[in-house]
């Protein structure tokens, strides 16, 4: 394996790589051409879908950065020749455009990866990679991204940058450019880290106390990405609880309320079996057998409110908390429809009925 070195002297490459610069200098208004070309037609695969990027930018490189690449030198062991890395870097060099799609979550990655790939039509993508995946699987924490390489078809911007080039590349309309895909908060770390270490290098730029910042912070922003994924898996699961028409319409078992107490209430645990069929009779005694029903009666400020006027001495279960709630709401016909011959449980509802009909006087006195 070569190891790539940045700078060489005397080796006779000096003066391919200063031609290959000023040539790559004369064409960088058909290169801005290819960009704004390249970021519409991407920008267009997004119209008619649930996949929303927050937003598409996007570069061209520049020489300095070109002429960094065109430099590298390639060398096997010390008593070998050096090479360049990319002979002729005007067809070789793949990342002379640059595009960024930025999205919130990163699930949102794989979906804008999978969108892009399956319109072969547009573009061919020639490598996907992870770029993050070496410190996934060493354990530690770095620079994110999701790389693409797509190749154009036929694409007429691409075929005047080729005609600009001369003899150099035949004007063939394919050409390969590269395609981040980062979320906002792994863009935000990798700018950054840029604007330091690549912007500005030097000894200072590769201190050990800033390693050991960056990589604090990469995995702060893992941790803050994975509780912002989890709100939004939240807020969806939630979001179909209401939905009358959809999830919301599922029939209640002792399985689904279960499922959804521990949504909505899971500070409240049941400190036994995991039965829940106790729950679905005692709703079915006031004909509540809908997802929607069951979420719309233990709404967080009915909750707040049968805690306030209960002054519970003991923080109540999902049992006694179900059962004061559904006293809340129905009153008397929770009594009469729940309690059948038990006495006992008569007198205690009738007693919880009075604490509550003198809260809400309380509060309209």
């Amino acid at each position: 394996m070569m190891d790539p070195q940045q700078e060489t002297t005397g080796d006779g490459f000096s003066a391919q790589i200063a031609a290959a610069v000023a040539q790559y200098g004369t064409v960088s208004g058909e290169l801005h051409s290819v960009l704004n070309a390249m970021k519409a037609k991407i920008r267009r695969l997004f119209a008619g879908s649930e996949v929303k990027p927050l937003f598409i930018t996007g570069r061209v490189k520049s020489t300095e950065s070109f002429q960094a690449k065109a430099s590298r030198r390639l060398q096997e062991n010390a008593d070998s020749d050096p090479v360049l890395e990319f002979p002729n870097p005007l067809r070789e060099v793949h990342d002379m455009v640059g595009i960024r799609i930025i999205v919130m979550l990163p699930h949102e990655i794989q979906q804008v990866a999978s969108l892009i790939k399956s319109h072969r039509e547009a573009f061919d993508c020639r490598s996907d990679r992870e770029k993050d995946i070496g410190s996934v699987e060493s354990g530690t924490y770095g620079y994110s991204s999701r790389h693409l390489l797509l190749k154009t078809r036929n694409e007429p911007t691409v075929r005047r940058f080729q005609e600009a080039l001369g003899k150099t590349v035949v004007p063939s309309g394919n050409f390969i450019f590269e395609v981040q895909i980062r979320t906002i908060l792994q863009h935000a770390w990798s700018e950054m880290e840029h604007d330091i270490r690549f912007k500005h290098p030097g000894e200072a730029a590769w201190n050990p106390q800033i390693d050991r910042h960056f990589t604090a912070t990469a995995a702060m922003l893992e941790t803050v990405e994975n509780y912002f994924t989890d709100i939004d898996e939240l807020y969806h699961r939630l979001n179909g609880y209401h939905d009358k028409n959809g999830l919301g319409a599922a029939k209640l078992t002792g399985e689904k309320i279960g499922e959804i107490w521990q949504t909505l209430l899971p500070h409240v645990d049941r400190k036994r079996d995991d039965d829940w069929s106790w729950a679905a009779e005692l709703l079915g005694a006031h004909g509540i057998d809908a997802t929607w029903q069951l979420v719309g009666l233990l709404d967080a400020e009915v909750v707040r409110e049968v805690r306030a006027a209960l002054d519970h001495r003991y923080s109540p279960g999902p049992d006694r908390l179900l059962d004061d709630v559904l006293l809340w709401r129905f009153g008397k016909a929770h009594i009469e429809k729940t309690s059948g011959s038990d006495l006992r449980r008569e007198a205690s509802l009738s007693r919880r009925l009075i604490q509550m009909n003198d809260y809400r006087s309380s509060l309209n006195g």
